[in-house]
This record gives C-alpha cells, structure tokens and sequence, in this order.
C-alpha cells in the first residue's frame, strides 16, 4: 500500500522585529537591541526588557542608533541568525 501524504507548498513564515542598532564595528554584522513590553503575571505593570541579537549586514549600510527592522533566516554562524531588512529610521 502506498503512503498517500499531501505536499502542501506552505512558506515558513518568519519572525521580524524592530530594534536600535546598538554596534557596527564587526565586519558585515551589528548588533541590534529588540525591546518588548508586557504585562507582569504577578504585579499587573507594564514590564520592559531589551534582547540583542547579531544581525547579518551584507552591504554594511546600518549606522549606530539607526531603527530597524530585521527577520529571522538560517544560522549564519554560530551566533547570528537574523538578517537586516530594512532601516526604518536613520540616526542623526
């Protein structure tokens, strides 16, 4: 008996953030700060907390203080995993 599985042809959808460049001294990469904000489970406040992630630059085109908008891709080496899409904001 053959194994009838259905291919469907579903595009993985990425997660995209934004965040503020916060390094570009490596070579093709920075390191952007992601801010999020949540209600505490507990307190019931308004929590911030900021996660940096290295982003791969290819056309080293992202300046310190720059707001972005970056997705996830495949591991592009052992720390990075992001890509830059777009800026969305220049710094001064």
């Amino acid at each position: 008996m053959k194994n009838d599985a259905v291919v469907t042809n579903d595009i993985k959808k990425t997660r995209s953030l934004e965040g503020e460049v916060v390094s570009n001294k490596m070579d093709k990469t920075v390191v952007v700060k992601v801010y999020r904000r949540f209600v505490h489970p507990f307190m019931g406040k308004v929590v911030q907390r900021a996660k940096t992630y290295k982003v791969h630059d290819e056309n080293k085109v992202a300046k310190v203080g720059d707001w972005v908008e970056v997705s996830e891709c495949r591991p592009l080496s052992k720390t990075k995993h992001m890509i830059l899409n777009k800026i969305l904001k220049e710094a001064n």
